[in-house]
């Protein structure tokens, strides 16, 4: 009896390990690509396909004027497709001379490569639209450079410890989805796009384009990330989570580019490891149930708060900000503002999202994990 006893609780010994293993691995390997069953169902609408060309791609400037490039629904699905930087310019056996060139060519403007805008019926100034990223699918090559610090002392962690520019195209091996840095180096894609916007703040602070001052409407660079969103270059935005913008303009008007299939917190020699897209694909969905002064990002697993200026201490106190003003107004464990200034505190992560692009973002991440009493799907 005393060995069958113990035979059993061996038995049992094993099963308990098993699927304590069974969950480890689940847990690494992760949800279905693109899930979003963490969050509320919405029905589904239509599909549309938005391709790249030089009529539905703009360089470096979003502009409220530009005629919308698709019309869709709320609940519809859209898959975009994305273009390298400077209207597909920047190539394989490009120079840093030539990436140099392609930089001035544009001034004010941004780099990127912006595919867009996307009018989406009923989204009116003062609503939120709740963008969900269901899919990315990378086109077959990247590229990571630096400008001269010699020319552009400013841009740059290291700018000026790095007088020369540098630039490296990489291959992607699209099945394994990882890159090879160099021989003994392989980085696994995290591909997220980087500039990801509605239509501009007519009080967006940044110049206009061609030094207009008195045009709320005149176009806004890309450069800078904002209210609207626009270059945030947040890692934590990729397939699977979920953005909401505040709308400003009728339609919202989006843009996504800038697509990055890669980059650390800060990205702090200018560029990520930049890529293009074969499809983005989204599905935005018209909130008038809520109100957002800033982007605000959901993942499965955390809420994050974004906060953003020319200065990254004032960037990260409006993160704070941001980050407390949610939890003290959340529902799930009702606080008040100074216990949601601790909280964020104890249990929050505040990262810097960039230090490159003029205006400096931080994010803070609120992990979901610390609610106890938060529904589960």
């Amino acid at each position: 009896m005393l060995q069958m006893l113990t035979w059993k609780k061996i038995a049992a010994g094993v099963v308990f390990v098993s699927l304590a293993s069974a969950v480890v691995i689940a847990q690494q390997q992760g949800p279905a690509r693109g899930n979003h069953e963490w969050a509320p169902p919405v029905p589904q609408g239509k599909h549309h396909n938005l391709a790249a060309t030089l009529e539905t791609v703009q360089w470096g400037w979003l502009d409220p004027r530009e005629k919308p490039k698709l019309v869709v629904e709320s609940g519809d699905t859209v898959s975009i497709e994305t273009m390298m930087h400077s209207h597909d310019k920047v190539q394989p056996g490009m120079t840093i001379e030539q990436a140099v060139d392609l930089r001035k060519a544009n001034p004010g403007g941004g780099p990127h490569s912006m595919t867009g805008p996307i009018f989406v019926n009923g989204a009116e100034p003062g609503d939120v639209l709740e963008i969900r990223i269901l899919r990315i699918e990378p086109k077959a090559w990247a590229v990571n450079f630096n400008l001269p610090g010699k020319d552009f002392p400013t841009i740059g962690a290291l700018a000026a410890e790095m007088p020369e520019g540098h630039i490296k195209f990489f291959p992607i091996d699209l099945e394994k989805r990882t890159v090879e840095f160099k021989p003994g180096i392989v980085l696994d894609l995290q591909p997220f796009p980087g500039t990801f916007a509605v239509g501009i703040d007519p009080e967006e602070p940044a110049a206009r384009k061609g030094g207009v001052k008195d045009d709320p409407l005149a176009p806004v660079s890309t450069l800078r990330p904002w209210k609207n969103g626009s270059n945030m270059d947040i890692n934590e935005l990729q397939e699977g989570s979920t953005i909401f913008l505040p709308v400003f303009q009728r339609g919202g008007l989006i843009w996504t580019g800038d697509s990055h299939c890669r980059q650390g917190n800060g990205e702090v020699n200018l560029t990520a490891l930049e890529c293009s897209y074969k499809e983005i694909r989204i599905q935005p969905i018209v909130r008038k149930d809520m109100k957002v002064s800033w982007p605000f990002i959901e993942t499965r697993t955390h809420w994050i708060a974004t906060g953003f200026n020319e200065d990254l201490n004032v960037a990260m106190v409006n993160a704070t900000r941001e980050a407390v003003d949610w939890l003290a107004n959340q529902k799930i464990v009702p606080m008040s503002r100074y216990e949601a200034y601790g909280l964020v505190s104890m249990a929050g992560d505040c990262r810097v999202s960039q230090v490159v692009d003029v205006r400096k973002g931080v994010h803070c991440m609120i992990p979901k994990s610390i609610f106890t009493n938060l529904k589960r799907s």
